[in-house]
């Protein structure tokens, strides 16, 4: 029996997981700023109402600011030897605890409906309605500053280095002359294949006596790719046809010394699936603007039944928004509780990936007998494959046909004879 892990670091936190914590603290400091405001002005003006909208403001704050010190705690310890997986996973539990306070905030805003649906009391509309326009344009204010304008996925066929797509045709290779980046380039230009260090650049190609790239298809077909000098990196003379879905044979040889590697490339899925969609979801960014949005819902809400209740004299419709206020909220708090527990339970992050892995394992008398994978955080999946074989292998040849999968980055490798 043997077993390998893949080498690699503990730092399992979004791409951009500082941008969201500054997007958040920026949130927060919107919605203190409006808290004191509302609270002295209605001090100072004899505003219940307006005092009441503070302190709402205060909950608001307080649940976003979970969310930031969150962020803010798991960049501080991302490289704390105590946590054995890293920090990832504690924005999952910030959105799992967001989501309870939701819920919360959900039934009381339900109790206080019902409450008023059966005992009806008179809206002072001339104060109700300023406020909740005022609160809803806080709470738009508050949903520009957390998206910026980010979709959170880069769209296009190019693949730049860093980003989660990008990464699905590039693969690292260690080589006794140090780590070396062979990446299929497509960025508004044939695609070829690329070889170099990573960091823009290798070693003059008279340094190098030879590189050459021999692709095997699912189909058995066969096809070579030569090397030329390109300054920063060496490039295939030969251009890629698609699809990008094949096992590679590095070759290089320098100062009489040969080495061989064997990669894997899969075409990768240009849709955004549930599943991987699932997998790159930041929940605790995800939870921050959930109680931005469910707050605006229910000021436009609040709103239309205020105006409804003023021009017809049905107080009714008031409590009524409330209940449906409340449903709205507790269904978006449901699904986060559904999503950041299966998560922080480590269940199986990836049902397609899960299938994707047997099949590439399994084959020519392999089975695969156990696997374990779970998310670490945003964008990164941890995973166990245990494979029986009656071949002589190693860990090694079942990470390479795990290689092709961008999304593992924590990876464990046992080799039983069968």
């Amino acid at each position: 029996m043997s077993s390998d892990t893949l080498a690699h670091g503990h730092v399992f936190l979004a791409p951009g997981h500082e941008r969201s914590e500054r997007k958040t603290w920026a949130v927060i400091w919107l919605c203190g700023l409006m808290m004191v405001a509302e609270i002295v002005g209605g001090t100072m003006f004899g505003s219940v109402a307006l005092i009441a909208d503070g302190l709402h403001m205060s909950t608001h704050a307080g649940a976003l600011l979970i969310a930031a010190l969150a962020y803010t705690y798991a960049r501080r310890h991302a490289t704390d030897p105590r946590f054995s997986f890293g920090t990832g996973k504690l924005g999952d539990l910030a959105g799992f605890t967001s989501a309870i306070i939701l819920a919360m905030i959900a039934l009381l805003i339900g109790y206080e409906a019902v409450s008023r649906l059966l005992s009806p009391v008179p809206i002072n509309f001339n104060q109700a309605i300023p406020i909740a326009i005022f609160g809803l344009a806080v709470n738009v204010a508050s949903a520009w500053l957390l998206s910026g304008g980010d979709h959170g996925h880069h769209h296009g066929h190019g693949h730049p280095h860093g980003e989660a797509e990008g990464e699905d045709e590039v693969r690292r290779v260690d080589t006794v002359w140090g780590p070396l980046v062979l990446e299929v380039f497509e960025d508004g230009v044939p695609p070829r294949f690329r070889l170099h260090d990573g960091l823009g650049g290798v070693e003059p190609a008279s340094a190098w006596m030879g590189a050459t790239v021999e692709t095997q298809r699912p189909d058995g077909s066969r096809q070579l790719f030569r090397f030329v000098d390109r300054g920063a990196y060496l490039e295939s003379i030969e251009e890629i046809p698609e699809p990008h879905e094949f096992d590679a044979s590095l070759s290089i040889s320098r100062a009489g010394l040969e080495e061989f590697h064997e990669v894997s490339f899969e075409e990768h899925d240009h849709g955004h699936g549930e599943p991987n969609a699932k997998t790159h979801r930041d929940n605790n960014f995800r939870a921050a603007l959930v109680h931005v949005i469910a707050d605006a819902a229910v000021s436009v809400l609040v709103i239309a039944g205020l105006i409804l209740a003023r021009q017809f004299g049905w107080l009714w419709i008031d409590p009524l928004v409330g209940v449906v206020g409340a449903l709205v909220i507790a269904n978006w708090s449901f699904g986060l509780i559904r999503d950041t527990g299966a998560i922080l339970l480590d269940m199986n992050a990836d049902g397609s990936l899960a299938k994707r892995i047997r099949e590439a394992l399994e084959g020519d008398g392999d089975r695969l007998a156990d696997l374990h994978l779970w998310r670490l955080g945003p964008g990164h999946l941890g995973a166990i494959v245990s494979v029986s074989t009656p071949a002589t292998r190693d860990a090694g040849f079942y990470r390479a046909k795990l290689s092709r999968f961008g999304a593992l980055s924590h990876v464990t490798v046992e080799v039983r004879p069968s």
